[in-house]
């Protein structure tokens, strides 16, 4: 078996990037990626890694682990397994992997010297650096968040300068590659009165010496030997998750980079690039077969009271006189007859199989996680009219679609504010990006069913963001919410696992004439390099 690659994954959240990168597997059925690090600093984040590592260590996951996974989803009050009782090795490996710490904190840095010197020694320049520095400096919801702070200044921020505690493992690690994540406001963020994203490209072409390393996008065909002088020509390095078999128009940035050395034998050869996927994945193709929930009430809840609720909301909404828009009212009424008439599963076109696989895990009786949120009654009456709004025109409801009975409290209901306060999702489309927002109140994530009326849970937005249903999030649900929103898509690191060991594997199998000609150049780190391809 060839030596593997050791990953070190930075600011790792709840592990979305290195579970595609753990699981890929290689043409000769061997798993080319060994987790050799994982960083995260928040708490639920770092209990969900954790248990994830831990699982990884066998072959096949413990009965100990469907077991509490069926009870607990199941309704029962079983407590985790104290899996260092049960299975000290594996829990004391995945304690070792997995460190809370605070990137950029002195003991935090020399610790990391101590480990990659380690991590060296033992897989010498096999090594893969993958991460996202946090991005609420840079997404378009927080920069507004921050217009509304008194006296805030962004050259003051110090969240948008994370991104060199990233460069300075880099520079400690030097990897043969690396891959960055980040959320597309990147591109446009200024600091000092410039952009902050060609900054961000040169610190790391420069990470390990001049022109150490070159950065290509996986969707264009910009390599990174220059820095980016236009909008249009950073956004060569954003990835359309929605282009890559991800149910969801999700945009975000990642650069990939790969050592000099490396990219002067692979770039032109086997650059790293994702393939597009011929069709679109739908919600409703992956929400297809979770089992049916009804939405609970924040009071009094109770069946027969939501019955009841509901049938006032049906009531409701028959009786409104609906704004002039694109909708046809008989058309609505005969939906609303066709689509509320009591709980039922809702019948979806089937998931692509390699994703239905990627998901699907027929040892669990129900999914964990997922359990329905409480909502008032009004919101009920809101989510209903939605989602058979959505089922006849195709598309979510704005603002001036809602009947001014449903219409909320909100002075700015009808200002650009508020448009799409209440969204649903489109069972023939692909979801909105799942988001961290997705913890605070549900409605920008409307179920399409119009049977539930009810906000996603955290399994159905775990499943638009593919992770596994045997994935368990720890945590409250609001953490869980949070940790599932901040992730990278799972299935989609998959496939940029995939295309760094394309580009990889064209250098193994160049590098045997290259070492034996004696013609293979040496750049950037001054070890020997040779050693990466045997």
């Amino acid at each position: 078996m060839r030596k593997p690659f050791a990953v070190v994954d930075l600011f790792a959240g709840p592990g979305g990037l290195g579970e595609g990168f753990s699981s890929f597997v290689d043409e000769a059925g061997e798993r080319p990626y060994s987790m050799e690090l994982s960083v995260e600093r928040e708490p639920s984040a770092y209990a969900t890694l954790r248990l994830r590592s831990f699982l990884r260590k066998f072959d096949e996951m413990p009965r100990e682990y469907y077991s509490f996974l069926n009870t607990a989803s199941s309704g029962g009050d079983r407590e985790e397994p104290d899996w260092n009782l049960l299975y000290p090795k594996e829990w004391r490996d995945a304690c070792r992997e997995v460190q809370r710490r605070d990137l950029g904190a002195p003991d935090t840095t020399a610790f990391l010297r101590q480990r990659i010197q380690g991590i060296h020694g033992q897989f010498g320049d096999r090594t893969i650096l993958i991460g996202g520095p946090p991005c609420q400096a840079y997404s378009m919801a927080g920069r507004s968040r921050n217009l509304g702070i008194a006296d805030y200044r962004p050259d003051d921020d110090e969240r948008h300068f994370l991104y060199r505690e990233y460069v300075n493992v880099l520079r400690m690690l030097s990897p043969a590659a690396f891959v960055m994540e980040n959320v597309k406001g990147v591109l446009s963020s200024r600091v000092n009165g410039g952009r902050i994203f060609p900054r961000i490209l040169s610190d790391l072409r420069q990470a390990d010496g001049p022109d150490s390393y070159r950065l290509f996008g996986l969707t264009r065909s910009r390599t990174g030997d220059t820095i980016p002088i236009s909008d249009q020509e950073s956004r060569d390095f954003m990835v359309r998750a929605e282009d890559h078999g991800i149910p969801q128009t999700r945009h975000r940035v990642f650069i990939v980079g790969l050592r000099r050395d490396v990219s002067d034998i692979a770039h032109s050869e086997t650059p790293p690039r994702l393939k597009t996927h011929a069709a679109r994945v739908t919600a409703g193709q992956v929400l297809d077969g979770l089992p049916w929930l009804r939405s609970r009430l924040s009071r009094e809840d109770s069946v027969s009271a939501w019955y009841g609720v509901v049938k006032d909301a049906v009531d409701m909404v028959r009786k409104m006189d609906l704004p002039m828009s694109d909708i046809d009212e008989i058309q609505f009424q005969e939906a609303l007859q066709k689509y509320w008439s009591g709980p039922s599963t809702p019948v979806a076109a089937k998931c692509p199989s390699q994703l239905f696989e990627w998901i699907v895990d027929d040892s669990l009786q129900v999914p964990p996680n997922h359990e329905a949120r409480t909502h008032m009654a009004r919101d009920i009456a809101r989510y209903l009219f939605a989602s058979v709004f959505g089922k006849v025109c195709g598309r979510s409801p704005r603002a001036r679609d809602f009947p001014a009975s449903l219409a909320p409290e909100h002075r700015n209901w009808h200002s650009s504010i508020f448009e799409d306060r209440f969204r649903v999702q489109i069972a023939s489309q692909p979801a909105s990006t799942i988001t961290s927002h997705i913890s605070k109140d549900g409605h920008y994530y409307i179920h399409p069913d119009p049977n539930q009326c009810r906000s996603l849970t955290v399994r159905e937005a775990a499943r638009i963001q593919t992770f596994p249903d045997n994935y368990y999030f720890k945590g409250n649900r609001t953490q869980q919410y949070v940790q599932v929103g901040n992730a990278v898509p799972p299935f989609l690191a998959l496939q940029i696992a995939e295309s760094i060991w394309k580009t990889l594997g064209s250098l193994r199998h160049q590098s045997a004439h290259s070492v034996a000609a004696g013609d293979r150049p040496v750049t950037g780190s001054q070890t020997d390099r040779r050693q990466l391809w045997a």
